[in-house]
């Protein structure tokens, strides 16, 4: 699971000028967008340049009784370890560090569920399903940025809720793991509306309560939920493929 939350420091914003705002803004959606960009190119060229490797990482992840156990827990460290090195106060060359850190294992993580949907849907299928979870994650990710930006209201009361869902969401995860029992369209569609929750929270905090030169770890923030938005979509159409 992602992060739940950033660390704006609101004493910083409050004396921020709307050009220091603005700017703040635009390098936060240019980091994010080439983040994204970066993460595609990743996860593509990590199945076509080392097949072997990905289907091996991918064939041991998704066998055993706590395999994906260990796979979730590294991921929730290494990108917590990203997240801090997002927020170095010392350097900016180790935020970049942990954005790029984020990348990589947010690539990672996709390659057991590009498997699956080769398996599933062969190569031509699966590249058509991966372009279709590409477009519905794009047009939820900018109609919910849309509308905070639009109504400019403040979505930080969503904080305990989203909190409270996404230790909800783990513990239904390690328990399907542990008792073995799939977890079904149903709860990747309560995935998918606890992430659009954290959008529009994530929104609002960039809009008002980051500090104008955190656009490095505003943007690893955004693109840990995309890309995990991106990876419950991915997977609730597969799942509606094989109905």
């Amino acid at each position: 699971m992602h992060s739940a939350t950033a660390r704006p420091i609101f004493a910083a914003v409050a004396t921020a000028g709307v050009s220091d705002r603005i700017s703040f803004l635009r390098r936060t959606y240019a980091h994010l967008g080439i983040a994204l960009v970066a993460f595609a190119l990743l996860a593509g060229g990590m199945l076509h340049l080392w097949p072997e490797t990905s289907l091996r990482f991918s064939r041991w992840a998704l066998t055993g009784t706590w395999n994906w156990l260990v796979v979730l827990a590294a991921f929730m460290l290494v990108g917590y370890l990203a997240e801090r090195l997002a927020w170095s106060a010392s350097s900016r060359a180790l935020q970049y560090v942990g954005l790029g850190v984020a990348v990589v294992a947010q690539a990672l993580l996709l390659q057991p569920l590009l498997w699956v949907a080769i398996a599933k849907l062969g190569g031509s299928g699966a590249l058509a399903v991966v372009a279709q979870a590409t477009a519905i994650t794009i047009a939820i990710f900018l109609g919910l940025t849309v509308t905070a930006f639009v109504t400019k209201k403040d979505f930080s009361f969503l904080r305990g809720m989203l909190v409270i869902g996404s230790f909800a969401a783990l513990g239904v995860i390690v328990a399907s793991i542990a008792f073995g029992f799939s977890l079904g369209a149903v709860f990747v569609g309560a995935m998918i509306l606890l992430l659009a929750g954290y959008i529009l929270f994530q929104t609002s905090l960039v809009m008002s309560q980051f500090p104008p030169t955190a656009h490095v770890a505003a943007s690893l923030m955004l693109f840990s939920t995309v890309a995990t938005l991106f990876w419950y979509v991915l997977q609730l159409l597969l799942s509606l493929r094989r109905q």
